[in-house]
């Protein structure tokens, strides 16, 4: 499997400023993959970047990660989060990756569980 990982910075391209709260960003970057109908995690992170003029900034960044997506599909909601957060750029990554998923066994009754 691949794993994508987009990086989008919060700073306003022109203001290099943040201009919302956190929590909406977020809030738009899940309807973003609701609407592409795409399992996702995140993660808020901090950081630095340098402007094409050379100015360094700290910023909040917001990483996603989607896993076994298409990568036209990966490269169209790293654009839509490029316009929809103000950024002169935004990065993804690409890693293969090996996934197993724990799921229910049959034999089991999950509402037969202890609660602690």
């Amino acid at each position: 499997m691949v794993e994508a990982k987009i990086y989008v910075g919060l700073n306003d391209a022109f203001t290099r400023e943040q201009r919302f709260d956190t929590s909406r960003y977020v809030t738009t970057l899940r309807r973003v993959c609701k609407n592409y109908h795409v399992a996702f995690s995140f993660e808020v992170t901090g950081g630095g970047y340098f402007h094409e003029d050379g100015t360094y900034v700290d910023e909040n960044n917001l990483v996603l990660t989607l896993i076994d997506v298409d990568p036209s599909t990966v490269r169209e909601i790293a654009e839509d989060l490029r316009a929809f957060f103000v950024q002169e750029s935004v990065m993804i990554t690409w890693d293969r990756v090996e996934a197993d998923f724990i799921t229910v066994r049959d034999d089991i009754d999950v509402h037969d569980t202890v609660n602690p």
